[in-house]
C-alpha cells in the first residue's frame, strides 16, 4: 500500500504538471472505486482551472476554484503524468482520465479499485474523510507533546498509537517498524509506559524516517512506482521491515516478527526494549 512518503513523491512529481492547467476533459471508465466514482465527477471537472496540488495524509488534493478534486491511491493505485503525444492506449486497470489544456493526461490506473476519486466541497477540510484527520508529521504540525499526551494511560501498543491517524497521520507499517527501531522501543509496549524522554526521541525518528523516505523517493513494493513510473528506493534503508531472520545492523541479532493490529511487525530483541 502507498504510503505517505510515497503519495508525497507522487504529489512532487505531478505538480509541476498540473498547478496552473485547464481540465478540458475527464474521461471515467469505470467507476467501481471505492465508493464510486460520483457521476457529475465530469462536468464538476470540466473547464477548471488546477490552483494547486496539495496532499493532506494520504490523498490527492486539486484545488479547484469550486471545490476539490480528491484522490486515494489505496492498495495499488498509480497517478501517472502522460506527456503530449506520448499518451499510450489504456490497460483495463486505467480507471480514470484528466486531461489538461497543454495535451497532458493525467491517467489513475488501480488494478484492486480501492483508490479513490471524488469530489469535496469547500471547506475541503470539513470533507468527511478529512476531518477528523489528526497533525502531519512535521515538526511545525505535530510536536513531542502531542505524542506524550496521546500515548498517556493509554494500554494499547506504541505501534498501534503510531498507526492512529487520529493521533498523526501518515505513519504506515513500513515507517512505524522503522521508526520504533531507530527510538529503540519495542512495537509492542504499551504507550502509556514510555516515559517522556523515549517518546521525543520516538517523535524525532519518525520525522526523520519519513523526511528520509520523501527524499529516496518512497518504498518500493510491488504495486507502487513515482508519477514517472519509477520505483522508490527507500527500501535499500531499512533496518527491520521485512528483515526476519537476518542480522540486525546495530548488534547482528536476528531480527523477529510478529503480528500487531493485524500487521506483520519487525524488530530486534536486543536493540528495542
Amino acid at each position: 500500500m502507498p504510503e505517505l512518503p510515497e503519495v508525497e513523491t507522487i504529489r512532487r512529481g505531478v505538480q509541476p504538471h498540473a498547478e496552473g492547467r485547464m481540465i478540458t476533459e475527464v474521461l471515467v471508465r469505470d467507476r467501481r472505486l471505492r465508493f464510486g466514482v460520483p457521476e457529475d465527477l465530469e462536468t464538476r471537472l470540466r473547464g477548471q482551472p488546477i490552483l494547486a496540488l496539495r496532499r493532506r495524509a494520504k490523498y490527492l488534493i486539486f484545488d479547484l476554484p469550486d471545490g476539490a478534486l480528491l484522490i486515494h491511491l489505496g492498495m495499488s493505485g498509480r497517478l501517472h503524468v502522460l506527456e503530449p503525444g506520448q499518451v499510450p492506449p489504456p490497460s483495463k486497470h486505467a480507471h480514470l482520465d484528466v486531461k489538461l489544456d497543454d495535451g497532458t493526461v493525467l491517467r489513475l490506473t488501480d488494478p484492486r479499485r480501492f483508490g479513490m476519486a471524488l469530489w469535496a466541497d469547500r471547506p475541503v477540510e470539513q470533507h468527511k474523510l478529512l476531518a477528523a484527520l489528526g497533525p502531519e508529521p512535521t515538526r511545525t504540525d505535530w510536536s513531542a507533546d502531542d505524542l506524550i499526551v496521546a500515548c498517556r494511560h493509554r494500554s494499547a501498543s506504541i505501534k498501534t498509537v503510531l498507526m492512529d491517524q487520529r493521533v498523526v497521520v501518515g505513519v504506515g507499517n513500513i515507517y512505524a517498524n522503522e521508526a520504533l527501531f531507530r527510538a529503540g522501543i519495542h512495537p509492542n509496549r504499551a504507550a502509556g509506559r514510555i516515559s517522556a524522554p523515549r517518546l521525543r526521541k520516538l517523535h524525532a525518528a519518525v520525522i526523520e524516517v519519513l523526511d528520509e523516505a520523501i527524499i529516496q523517493g518512497g518504498t518500493t513494493l510491488r504495486d507502487f512506482s513515482g508519477a514517472d513510473g519509477l520505483p522508490g528506493y527507500f527500501q535499500l534503508s531499512v533496518s527491520v521491515y521485512q528483515r526476519e531472520g537476518q542480522p540486525c545492523p546495530t548488534c547482528g541479532t536476528p531480527i523477529r516478527r510478529m503480528v500487531i493490529g493485524q500487521r506483520a511487525t519487525f524488530w530486534c530483541p536486543v536493540c528495542q526494549r
